[in-house]
């Protein structure tokens, strides 16, 4: 009926099952660094583009996309490499990207132009997000390593000692 499984055939099973992780988080490092590698690329492309913007006639709103959307992409590098790092997403650095490619999107297009519901959405938008990244701050980190969140951390408790 029951035959309990062997010492020698579970130590192969585990063996078999941790070089199968190891392969598929081999395999899934190297698409992470093929991403940094298309960005980055992606990135020399944009700067090339941002400096032919500035040259005459000077459009305001196109030169400011460009360093707005340069800005993004770095913070997108940022996030693969703490992601290569620690084998893990960044929640403030997730966030401090949606803030900033919102914030995007509502200066290129003006506030003005856009209707007040999406302006209200927008703002809830970003009290929601201003809010994950202030606790994000008092969440412990469930990760050894990089913590981008630790030195904000360490710099107001630092703060609260002293006064």
């Amino acid at each position: 009926m029951y035959k309990p499984i062997e010492d020698n055939a579970l130590s192969a099973y585990e063996i078999n099952r941790s070089r199968i992780v190891r392969s598929l988080e081999l395999i899934q490092d190297v698409i992470v660094i093929s991403l940094c590698i298309g960005l980055f690329s992606f990135m020399a492309i944009q700067v090339r583009d941002m400096f032919l913007s500035l040259l005459p006639p000077l459009d305001f709103h196109v030169v400011t996309a460009d360093i707005l959307f340069l800005l993004i992409l770095v913070e997108l590098f940022r996030l693969l490499i703490i992601y290569l790092q620690e084998q893990r997403i960044s929640i403030g650095v997730a966030v401090e990207v949606s803030i900033v490619s919102v914030l995007r999107e509502i200066i290129v297009k003006g506030v003005l132009e856009i209707s007040w519901s999406q302006v209200l959405a927008t703002c809830a938008f970003l009290l929601v997000l201003s809010v994950l990244l202030v606790v994000r701050v008092w969440l412990p980190p469930t990760f050894e390593g990089i913590d981008p969140e630790q030195n904000i951390s360490q710099r107001y408790k630092n703060r609260i000692v002293r006064d």
